[in-house]
């Protein structure tokens, strides 16, 4: 692990004075970074690769968050939106995606300060340091970074002072086959298979109705996912629910009573009481090796179960494995990664699922975040790699403390304070023992 004073300040000199702080995303986090930011008096840009703000948010709209309204908004943010006369909706109410866009983020990228600094429709493509690949050291650290960039009008270049890359995981998810390697024969399905949260009951329902449909992952977007399907066979006559998972048990479902998010825990409550009434068909222990297209036109899911090669037949997989983070665009610049969970290397023992079932995390700011790349910084779920829990207040103590660094505040940026509610048991356990953690949840 290589050694870094944490206790340095970001270099400063004229011409990178003068230069943006570039964020990439503009979901709640990158927006969250824009707007202490501008309280910080820091120019900015962000680049969102998609047509609007908070892209990934509204392909999920329709799902309910776990958390409350009072747990959603990054208190810079509120600052910035209450001085124009906004209000906090009900404190105590879980919103759904829809709403956190419609009436959280959507009036924060209209703050005049952030909305003249956004760009959509510009994907990030790589990010580097100015005539500068990853092997060269000589005045790094005040060179300029270059963020290349895809647009209509075509490929461009920027130079920055800083990056904070919050563009999240949503589009990257992992692979069906237990390996982590592409799924063999996914050419031949890749019709028939939905990505994690689909709008069952609403705008893809034509895509479910009638149909055999297989959830394939343990976490809560395979919860909302598969209770949508029951939902929709209870109205649609010929309609199937499979659950398909390769442990022994849902792990990731917190299903307790002392869950202090109450919505988590109903969650996981009523998928294990529709697996005990039959509504769900769940299939454990099964290790996806293979598919391929079955000759009525459905899928074949080829795997080993407790030792013996199966095949589970279906019309519908929805790939609700969890998400990894897009590291090709970071190649030239100087990382320092978990070999595991491809999490920020100070951050990663805080977060491993291997370590922390229920997604336990202690507060943490810019220096677990911190790379051998001064100025450059992975925030948001993105910075969780491959771990599979995150809250939005996590992410946005992390902006908070990443852009007091930037303006040089040492003293706040290593004043990190981090409340989130406790999650009580941290899995859904058929068979009726339970895991607990007694600390802080981030899912």
């Amino acid at each position: 692990m290589t050694l870094l004073d944490l206790t340095v300040r970001p270099v400063s000199n004229d011409r990178l004075s003068t230069l943006p702080v570039v964020i990439i995303g503009a979901g709640p986090i990158g927006l969250a970074a824009a707007a202490n930011l501008v309280e910080r008096g820091i120019d900015f840009v962000i680049l969102e690769s998609g047509d609007d703000i908070a892209d990934s948010v509204r392909s999920w709209g329709h799902t309910r968050l776990f958390s409350p309204w009072k747990h959603l908004v990054d208190p810079a943010s509120r600052r910035l939106l209450e001085a124009g006369g906004w209000e906090l909706p009900s404190p105590e109410r879980a919103p759904s995606g829809r709403e956190l866009v419609d009436a959280y983020l959507v009036p924060l990228s209209r703050v005049e300060a952030i909305a003249r600094r956004i760009r959509t429709g510009a994907e990030v493509l790589a990010v580097s340091r100015e005539g500068m690949d990853r092997t060269r050291s000589t005045n790094r650290s005040a060179t300029p970074f270059l963020v290349r960039l895809r647009t209509a009008a075509g490929v461009e270049e920027m130079t920055a002072r800083a990056v904070i890359d919050a563009s999240g995981t949503y589009r990257t998810p992992n692979s069906l086959s237990s390996s982590g390697l592409g799924l063999l024969g996914f050419d031949e399905i890749a019709d028939l298979v939905q990505p994690a949260l689909p709008d069952v009951l609403g705008r893809d329902r034509a895509t479910f109705a009638g149909k055999h449909t297989t959830v394939v992952g343990a976490g809560h977007s395979a919860a909302n996912t598969l209770l949508g399907l029951v939902q929709l066979a209870r109205e649609v006559p010929g309609t199937r629910v499979t659950w398909l998972i390769r442990n022994a048990q849902a792990v990731r479902v917190s299903s307790s009573a002392d869950d202090e998010l109450a919505d988590r825990a109903r969650l996981g409550g009523r998928v294990d009481a529709a697996v005990r009434r039959g509504d769900i068909e769940l299939v454990d222990g099964f290790e996806i090796l293979r598919a391929r297209r079955a000759d009525d036109d459905g899928i074949e899911l080829v795997g080993q179960r407790r030792g013996e090669m199966t095949t589970h037949a279906t019309d519908v997989v929805v790939s609700a494995t969890g998400f990894r983070p897009n590291l090709e665009l970071l190649r030239e610049i100087r990382l320092e990664l978990d070999e595991i969970v491809e999490a920020p290397k100070r951050l990663a023992p805080l977060i491993d699922p291997n370590v922390h079932s229920c997604g336990t995390v202690e507060p943490h700011g810019f220096a677990e975040l911190t790379h051998p790349e001064q100025g450059f910084f992975i925030v948001g779920m993105k910075s969780y790699g491959r771990a599979p829990t995150f809250l939005l207040a996590t992410g946005y103590e992390q902006v908070r403390s990443v852009t007091a660094w930037l303006a040089g505040d040492l003293a706040s940026a290593s004043n990190v304070e981090l409340v989130l509610p406790a999650t009580g048991v941290c899995s859904t356990d058929l068979g009726g023992a339970s895991s607990c953690c007694s600390s802080a949840s981030g899912c």
